[in-house]
């Protein structure tokens, strides 16, 4: 009974710990769109902060509770746009102050010279409220301080009543430290967020190559330089025999062997079937040796080999032994089947385990201008661009290119490109095309050495139902295609 209770806990622990696992990568894919990294900061921050002044207002009597309206709508622009017009320390700090400042202003001048009455007993006037603004308004514009914040700090002052000084110095203390915090998180994680976040930034030590047809140094060169970004990276060489060719290779070695040699020898048929799997994973291996000295020439990554027995679909082989060998990357060539992409192509394209199908058109082992393709922003769009960064060669360019069907979509295209282009750190170009995908790789892709797309498996299914992946669509171009998955 208590073996049996015992067990019991130990699974259900185990499940507990796999659903974390699941619940944390799941959420660590989220946070890698921007926009909900930025939403996820502003939701838990902005209340610390708030919470942590509030504290101290409590404590000490430096800080006013009128601060809090214009300190917490500054706040929410900091974090929500960190790269955004308003969100810089001087102009947050400098601001605020500003338009207290401004308003203590106008109040003290209404109040004596208009009014004819002393500012602690003025009560809010229209002309008081205006003179503020129109003060606020011009010296920040004259300091280069605008920001909204700046007004409401102008106009909460006309009610502080004869607590004016103890306003201005609790904005100028709590906008210098909500600053300093937004300057180190900004600094320290926003910028960084593709160290924390970004999981092909992490991953893809290991990247499995399938050696299939004739063509292959491109392909294993384009899969050695993604490897070569991290100090670890290693690239397997992967050689797969048909159990057809060894029975071949097998019948032809029985056929060289006399009656006499064969007569009474028991498990003779078993040694034949040896010699030829012997034979033909040396002439594999020497094939994959003479690559492996071509990519540790030219890229300096340490190579392994796997021959493995195809005993089923070639998709499902290879992504077995993807996993058997603990590699976080499948770089496989481009075939098609009467010009569709073939059912090895969307298996992998399907399976658990990140990939790149890879369609050269010209053999080239080096890529100076790549045009990465962004439908959206998040992991996808993040990992597309993470691989070409360690493609470009020295000197060489990296365009991120959208494709928008109306001039209203420009806007939101512009700010969807800027996130995902920011965290990288090599400069990018940013490119907004109007018309299909398909039509704007037909026109351009003379201009660039490879092309970057997705796979388009993160959409729904009815989505790919409608509206076929852009790969499916483009036939032949001017450059190397990259088809980039997420497993």
């Amino acid at each position: 009974m208590l073996e049996s209770l015992r067990g019991r806990y130990y699974s259900i622990r185990r499940h507990a710990r796999r659903l974390k696992r699941r619940e944390l990568k799941s959420l660590r894919r989220w946070l890698e769109d921007t926009e909900n990294l930025l939403h996820f900061s502003a939701l838990f921050v902005i209340p610390v902060l708030i919470g942590s002044i509030t504290w101290l207002s409590n404590a000490s009597p430096i800080i006013s509770f009128f601060v809090y309206p214009p300190l917490a709508s500054g706040t929410y622009t900091l974090f929500a746009d960190p790269d955004g017009r308003y969100s810089t320390p001087r102009k947050f700090v400098g601001g605020m102050t500003t338009g207290a400042l401004c308003g203590w202003f106008a109040l003290e001048l209404t109040a004596r010279f208009l009014y004819i009455v002393p500012p602690e007993q003025f009560r809010v006037h229209a002309g008081a409220a205006a003179l503020g603004i129109l003060l606020t308004g011009l010296l920040t514009w004259m300091l280069e301080f605008e920001e909204p914040t700046a007004f409401s700090t102008a106009l909460l002052i006309l009610v502080t009543g004869s607590e004016k000084l103890t306003y201005v110095v609790g904005i100028v203390v709590s906008s210098i430290l909500v600053a300093s915090i937004f300057v180190v998180w900004r600094r320290h994680f926003y910028r960084e967020r593709s160290r924390y976040l970004f999981q092909s930034t992490s991953g893809d030590d290991k990247v499995l190559v399938p050696v299939r047809g004739d063509d292959t140094v491109s392909l294993a060169l384009f899969a050695a330089r993604l490897a070569a970004a991290h100090e670890m990276g290693k690239v397997v060489l992967m050689q797969t025999v048909s159990e057809d060719a060894i029975q071949e290779t097998a019948d032809r070695i029985g056929s060289t062997v006399s009656p006499t040699e064969s007569d009474g020898v028991e498990g003779q048929t078993h040694d034949i079937t040896s010699k030829a799997e012997e034979q033909i994973t040396d002439r594999a291996l020497q094939r994959l040796d003479r690559l492996s000295e071509r990519i540790t020439s030219e890229v300096d990554v340490p190579c392994e080999y796997v021959v493995a027995v195809d005993t089923g679909p070639a998709g499902k082989t290879i992504l077995q032994t993807a996993g058997t060998e603990n590699c976080d990357l499948i770089c496989a060539p481009y075939e098609t089947d009467e010009g569709v992409p073939a059912q090895f192509v969307r298996t992998l394209l399907s399976g658990t385990i990140d990939t790149v199908v890879f369609r050269p058109s010209s053999g080239r082992t080096e890529w100076q201008h790549l045009l990465v393709m962004v439908r959206s922003s998040g992991q996808l769009a993040n990992t597309m661009l993470d691989f070409a960064q360690r493609l470009v060669s020295d000197g060489g360019t990296i365009s991120a290119c959208s494709c928008i069907s109306k001039h209203g979509e420009r806007r939101a295209t512009e700010i969807l490109l800027e996130n995902v282009v920011e965290s990288l750190s090599v400069p990018v170009e940013t490119r907004i095309e109007h018309g299909s995908v398909e039509e704007f790789l037909t026109r351009n892709a003379s201009h660039y050495d490879i092309a970057i797309v997705g796979a388009s498996t993160d959409r729904s299914g009815p989505s790919r139902f409608i509206l076929s992946p852009t790969y499916e669509r483009v036939y032949e171009l001017e450059c190397d295609l990259a088809i980039v998955h997420r497993g």
